[in-house]
């Protein structure tokens, strides 16, 4: 029999809601940094990511190595990865032979990116959001004929930095074309750090009311005008239950001026566990892997709470 005090810490455990934070500081966090970082520190922080608790983490992207050259190695990151059945190593892809490079390295799980925007679509993905929107059916199909899960992006759902405002009306279009194919996850992303609370409410509610229950959504905010931990409380707090974070709060878009970072995956845990979330992620350990990423950097890097920590223990 458990002691009452036990029992009520484990009807406290038990009814904490789950909440899953997919790390992406191995590609969206490094891909806009000037140095390249070589494979092997790559893997060794994926190595810390994995013993922090994460899960599922973005490993590379499958883009024009001359734009994106800090991604170049994606295929020898993937090769180096741990053999592991308990995480999910995921590809970032903007076209169908990215797709297939993606497949060929041995990708599980491949985050397809389309834009909200004609202008940003162009100049990151080489052709209008129509134009891109035409091959999602082949690319879905090549992706299930290989047995890897499709996931899609939504970036600059938020607000574009050439067009500027973009309606909602325009992102829930897109996302019904999208959904037409069975992705089995869809992401809003704030690519250029734009979006306020009200923003992610409102467009999660439009989107979420036109897609089919069994697929789920998921967020991702940049952290450009310091909004980004308010604007992932609003998310959960109308149903979705998957936010990205990059560790060290590294990162941004190579094709967003200005970019300044992400939200700090350590900022996001600490938050959440204290508002009564079970992220898994040991706060500690995904800590110590960001003050790796600093030391890697050999700079500053914009998360809080790996310079704070966690909250003080009481001294005896």
């Amino acid at each position: 029999m458990l002691s009452r005090r036990r029992q009520a810490r484990y009807i406290e455990v038990m009814a904490r809601p789950k909440l899953e934070l997919v790390e992406v500081s191995p590609r969206d966090g490094l891909q806009n940094e000037p140095e390249l970082v070589s494979t092997a520190v790559k893997l060794s922080l994926i190595e810390r990511i994995l013993a922090a608790g994460f899960r599922r983490l973005e490993a590379g992207s499958f883009v024009n190595p001359k734009k994106v050259p800090q991604m170049a190695d994606s295929p020898e990151v993937f090769a180096g990865l741990p053999r592991r059945e308990d995480a999910v190593f995921i590809a970032l892809a903007l076209n169908r032979k990215g797709v297939a490079r993606a497949i060929a390295a041995g990708a599980e799980e491949i985050n397809y990116v389309f834009c909200a925007s004609d202008e940003f679509s162009v100049r990151n993905n080489g052709g209008t959001v129509a134009e891109t929107l035409a091959v999602w059916p082949d690319v879905v199909a090549d992706a299930k004929a290989a047995g890897v899960r499709i996931a899609a992006v939504i970036s600059t759902a938020f607000g574009c930095p050439f067009e500027g405002e973009v309606p909602i009306s325009r992102v829930v279009e897109i996302a019904e074309r999208i959904a037409q194919h069975a992705p089995f996850e869809l992401s809003l992303a704030d690519t250029i750090g734009v979006a306020s609370p009200r923003d992610v409410v409102a467009r999660f509610a439009a989107v979420g009311a036109i897609m089919p229950p069994q697929v789920q959504l998921r967020a991702h905010f940049h952290n450009t005008r310091n909004t980004a931990l308010a604007n992932a409380v609003a998310a959960v707090e109308c149903g979705v239950a998957i936010i990205d974070g990059s560790l060290a709060g590294i990162g941004g878009c190579p094709f967003a001026p200005g970019a300044a970072g992400n939200v700090p995956t350590e900022d996001l845990v600490y938050m959440f566990e204290r508002m009564g979330f079970d992220t898994g992620v040991d706060l500690d350990a995904a800590i110590a892997a960001a003050r790796f990423i600093g030391e890697a950097l050999g700079k500053p890097t914009p998360g809080m709470v790996s310079r704070a920590g966690g909250f003080p223990k009481a001294r005896a």
